[in-house]
């Protein structure tokens, strides 16, 4: 079958989605290649990608390609740019209508293999706290993305670009100022 469609095919967490405030069914969201040359290892899904089956297509995507210098053209082509999340599925909302974690179990069953099946990458943008923890063993994201030249070029921590995120990005005007033009120079060059 392939390990995307095992993914496609994951249905881990039907019995813990059904327990959210949303009550969902899993649907997995893949969107990697082997041979893209940029990975974007982020969160989960949210809502709106749950439904539209491609990931980053929400206000985030809109800023983290803004981020990035790129269009919808160029993020969406699979043999450039690779989405691997911590979780293939939105997680749900709680009661409260915010935002699950990822669960661990996604990460822990496919994460490893996908990363081998993608194969080295030029750059990797790692969105959020779950994915630097993951990949940097980071322990918190404003420390984590302050200390951004310490992984570059090859990899760039980043804030998720939720809306939610609009006060710490006007509290830190160094991300805009420096950050990102690196990262749009180390897009180009992972690019060409």
């Amino acid at each position: 079958m392939g390990l995307r469609a095992d993914i496609l095919s994951c249905r881990l967490c039907s019995d813990r989605f059904e327990h959210t405030h949303t009550r969902h069914r899993p649907r997995p969201v893949v969107w990697f290649r082997p041979g893209a040359r940029i990975l974007v290892a982020g969160q989960a899904p949210g809502a709106r990608v749950h439904e539209s089956g491609r990931p980053f297509t929400d206000p985030s995507g809109d800023r983290l390609r803004e981020w990035m210098g790129i269009g919808e053209d160029v993020f969406y082509d699979q043999s450039k740019l690779a989405i691997l999340p911590m979780a293939f599925c939105f997680p749900g909302y709680n009661a409260k209508g915010s935002d699950l974690p990822p669960p661990p179990i996604c990460a822990k069953t496919w994460r490893d293999g996908a990363l081998a099946e993608l194969g080295s990458v030029r750059l990797t943008l790692l969105v959020g706290g779950y994915a630097q923890k993951w990949h940097l063993d980071a322990r918190g994201v404003t420390e984590t993305v302050s200390a951004w030249r310490d992984h570059a070029p090859t990899v760039f921590p980043l804030p998720h670009p939720s809306w939610r995120n609009t006060a710490w990005l006007k509290k830190h005007p160094w991300f805009e100022a420096e950050l990102l033009p690196a990262l749009r120079h180390a897009v180009q060059e992972a690019l060409t």
